[in-house]
C-alpha cells in the first residue's frame, strides 16, 4: 500500500474521477435555462425536479455500491456506472418530453453513485491510512474541477450556440472516453481490501447503518454535515442560476459565476485532503460548513458580479475543508471490510441532500421567493455546523 507505491493506478484513477465529475458538469449552468426554454417550465419544484430525481437515485445508488463492490469488485462496479452513463447525453439532446428528461437524470444518478462510489473505494485501498485523506483531496480535486470546468464550457457554449443539442455533445466524448480508460487500464484494488483486513484491529460494527447514521457520535455528526452540504449544494445547482438570471446576467456571466465554486472546492481539497491528514477533522468540518453558511447568506446581498463571484469562492473554500475530511474520519472508525458499506450509508444520506435540497429550494421559492430560500439554506447549514461543534468528539480522541 502507499501513494508512491501506486501510484501509475492512482493517477490513472484521478484522470477516470475527472471525467465522472465532468458529466455533472454538464448541467450545473444551463440546466434550470434549459428547463424553462425547451419545456416551459415556471414553477420552481417542477424545474428542481431533475435534481430531486438524480439526488434520490444517487443516494440509493450509493448505498447499493457499498455492497454490490464487495460482490462483483471495485473495477466492474466502475465500468457498470459507466453504462448508465452512455445514453445520457442522447436522452439529453432528443428528450421530446421532461418524462425524459428526468429520466436521464435518473440514469445519470445510478452512474454517479457506482462510478464515483467506486473510484472513491479503490483510492482509500491503495493508499493506506496514513494519506488518504490527501488521496480523498486528489480525487475530490479532479472530479469537482471538472465538475467547475464543464459547468464553465457549456455556458460558454450555450451563449454562443445555445444549449441543445451543442452543449451535450461534450457528454458523450466525456461517458465513452472514461469508460474505454477503465475498461482499458484500471485494476481491481479487491487485494489489497484483503491484506489490509488480515492487518487490522479495528472492531465491526453489528449494526453499519445504525451506527452511521444514528448511533456513533463522529459518524452520526459527519453524516448529517454531508446531507446539509449536498442540501446546500443543491439549493445553488438549481437557484443559483435562476437567481443571476434575473438580476440579467447572461449566460457566459452566469457560467463562470457557477464555476468558480467547484473550481475552488476541487483545487482547495488538494490542500485540504492532506490538512484532514494532519489536523483535528472535528475543526476542520466545523468551520467548513459555517464559513458554507455566511457565505449562502451573504448571496442575496451580493449584487455585482464581484461580490457573487467572492462569496462563491468562500463557499468552495468551505466545501473544500470539509468534502476530504467526511471520508477521511469514516474511512478511520471503519473497519476496512466493512469500509464501502459504511461510505456507501455515508453517501446515501449525504447525497440524498441533493433531493432535500431540490424539494425544500422548489417548495420555499414558490412560497417566499428565492432570496428567502437562500437565506433559509444558509442559516440550516450554520445549525449542523453547531451540531458539529457540539456532538462529535475532537478526532484525536478516536484517530
Amino acid at each position: 500500500m502507499g501513494l508512491k507505491q501506486n501510484w501509475k493506478q492512482f493517477s490513472l484513477l484521478v484522470l477516470v474521477n475527472a471525467f465522472v465529475g465532468g458529466m455533472i458538469g454538464l448541467e450545473r449552468s444551463v440546466f434550470p435555462h434549459f428547463a424553462e426554454q425547451e419545456f416551459g417550465l415556471s414553477s420552481k419544484s417542477a424545474l428542481l425536479s431533475f435534481i430531486i430525481a438524480f439526488g434520490f437515485t444517487k443516494a440509493i445508488a450509493n448505498y447499493i455500491s457499498g455492497k454490490l463492490s464487495n460482490r462483483i469488485g471495485r473495477k466492474n462496479l466502475l465500468v457498470l456506472g459507466w453504462l448508465f452513463t452512455i445514453p445520457v447525453p442522447f436522452l439529453f439532446i432528443y428528450a421530446e418530453s421532461w418524462n425524459l428528461v428526468l429520466m436521464a437524470n435518473i440514469l445519470l444518478g445510478i452512474s454517479q453513485g457506482f462510478a464515483w462510489s467506486s473510484t472513491v473505494m479503490m483510492k482509500i485501498d491503495l493508499v493506506g491510512e496514513k494519506e488518504r485523506g490527501f488521496a480523498m483531496g486528489l480525487n475530490e480535486f479532479a472530479g469537482y474541477v471538472a465538475v467547475g470546468g464543464i459547468s464553465f464550457l457549456t455556458g460558454y457554449i450555450a451563449s454562443r450556440w445555445g444549449i441543445t443539442p451543442y452543449t451535450f455533445y461534450v457528454g458523450i466524448a466525456i461517458s465513452w472516453i472514461g469508460l474505454l480508460i477503465t475498461i482499458l487500464w484500471i485494476k481491481d484494488t479487491s487485494v489489497f481490501v484483503r491484506k489490509e483486513s488480515m492487518e487490522s484491529k479495528s472492531i465491526p460494527f453489528k449494526n453499519i447503518f445504525w451506527e452511521t447514521s444514528f448511533k456513533n457520535k463522529t459518524l452520526s455528526a459527519v453524516t448529517q454535515a454531508g446531507l446539509v452540504n449536498n442540501l446546500n449544494d443543491g439549493m445553488i445547482w438549481g437557484l443559483l442560476p435562476i437567481y443571476l438570471f434575473s438580476l440579467d446576467f447572461d449566460h457566459g456571466k452566469i457560467g463562470a459565476i457557477t464555476a468558480i465554486y467547484p473550481v475552488v472546492w476541487g483545487i482547495g481539497q488538494l490542500f485540504t485532503g492532506k490538512m484532514s491528514d494532519l489536523y483535528d477533522k472535528k475543526k476542520l468540518i466545523f468551520w467548513g460548513m459555517l464559513l458554507q453558511g455566511v457565505a449562502i447568506l451573504m448571496i442575496p446581498f451580493g449584487m455585482s458580479i464581484f461580490s457573487l463571484s467572492f462569496l462563491s469562492v468562500l463557499l468552495g473554500i468551505g466545501t473544500a475543508m470539509v468534502y476530504p475530511t467526511f471520508l477521511n474520519t469514516i474511512s478511520i472508525i471503519s473497519s476496512p471490510k466493512q469500509r464501502a458499506e459504511t461510505i456507501g450509508v455515508f453517501r446515501l444520506w449525504r447525497d440524498s441532500g441533493y433531493a432535500f435540497g431540490a424539494i425544500l429550494s422548489g417548495i420555499t421559492s414558490d412560497l417566499f421567493g428565492i432570496e428567502n430560500t437562500i437565506l433559509l439554506i444558509g442559516f440550516l447549514t450554520v445549525i449542523s455546523s453547531l451540531i458539529v461543534q457540539f456532538r462529535m468528539p475532537s478526532s484525536r480522541s478516536v484517530s
